[in-house]
């Protein structure tokens, strides 16, 4: 059965980017954590623009201590000053890390272990890129998926132990990774992950794996170590607005969409973009709980074949273990670790 949330009710009648569907501090406040996980870690991944930005705003509200990551360091010292205007408690921070280097994500790690005497509660894997020409990472990765699901993969084991190491019985650690519905025109790709044997380069093909990736990666995580107190979620925010994820798509594209009255009335704001991602890390709804995919702050049910863009629902494709625990232990050993971590 679906878990709904009481915020399900301001999905039904959607009138576009600002309408009454619920934001991220709505979700803070709905769930009366103002001010409440002072001494938590949390750890956000592109948190400096869009909706890891609304995302870490409302994380910070609940007064934990709250790190968040981009590549450029003047922007990400533009949003740490402009974030620290809600005189919350806990500390806020920007640091440095690149995705698409293995070589940043370990340096970041250790450093960000440094800073917090190797606690950390929260982590949510929120930066991505979309649509980019054909292209490869520092180690020779495809871009999407080497940015999308390795980088964050690579982050995930340097900060497995201290997720673990920091889960009480009372508030157990989590992760939260974003996918999105373009997940539905793939799945993983185990023949040819970097796309070389493709005929034409297809970005959006190529984005597709790394979100179905994404979802693969939250999985495993429940089901390799919630045992251990540590829970992974999915979470896809919806079609946001405004934002750089859509940075690589020409407007005429972005702007065709969007003139559709059907679609844009499902798109959202960059606050109400946060929103499904901060339930799933701070909700009492998925305490000591996890595996699940979710979408507009409720559990994502089958899609229907809609092929209306923004469509709700997931492929049942991200229901494969055995696909789920191949790309696991593929990805250690991409990473350069064995299968046995």
């Amino acid at each position: 059965m679906s878990l709904i949330a009481p915020y399900a009710k301001e999905h039904k009648n959607t009138n576009g980017p600002g309408d009454a569907r619920p934001t991220a501090l709505k979700i803070v406040r709905g769930q009366s954590l103002d001010g409440q996980l002072r001494g938590k870690v949390i750890l956000v991944t592109g948190g400096t623009s869009g909706i890891g930005f609304e995302t870490v705003r409302a994380l910070h509200a609940t007064g934990a201590d709250v790190y968040f990551t981009g590549r450029d360091v003047e922007k990400g010292k533009r949003a740490e000053e402009e974030l620290r205007y809600d005189n919350q408690p806990g500390k806020l921070e920007y640091m440095e890390m690149r995705l698409d280097s293995l070589k940043s994500i370990r340096e970041f790690a250790a450093d960000f272990l440094s800073r917090t005497s190797g606690k950390l509660n929260i982590l949510i894997c929120n930066a991505g890129i979309r649509g980019y020409p054909k292209g490869k990472t520092e180690d020779g990765f495809e871009l999407h998926f080497g940015t999308n699901h390795l980088g964050h993969f690579a982050l995930f084991q340097a900060l497995k132990d201290a997720l673990i190491a920091s889960s009480t019985p009372s508030f157990q650690s989590r992760v939260v990774c974003l996918s999105a519905s373009g997940h539905r025109q793939s799945g993983i790709r185990f023949d040819d992950l970097n796309l070389d044997r493709e005929g034409e380069y297809q970005p959006l093909l190529a984005y597709a794996q790394s979100k179905t990736a994404n979802i693969y990666m939250a999985f495993e995580i429940e089901r390799r170590y919630s045992a251990s107190g540590l829970h992974g979620l999915a979470a896809h925010p919806g079609g946001i607005s405004g934002t750089r994820l859509n940075r690589m798509t020409p407007e005429s594209e972005l702007k065709a969409l969007t003139g559709d009255p059907v679609v844009a009335r499902r798109m959202k704001n960059a606050e109400q973009g946060a929103a499904t991602t901060v339930w799933a890390a701070i909700s009492r709804d998925w305490e000591a709980k996890g595996g699940v995919f979710l979408e507009d702050c409720q559990e994502s049910e089958l899609w229907s074949g809609d092929g209306t863009v923004l469509a709700p629902g997931h492929a049942p494709h991200i229901h494969d273990g055995e696909s789920a625990a191949r790309l696991w232990d593929i990805s250690l050993g991409m990473i350069g670790l064995n299968t046995k971590v």
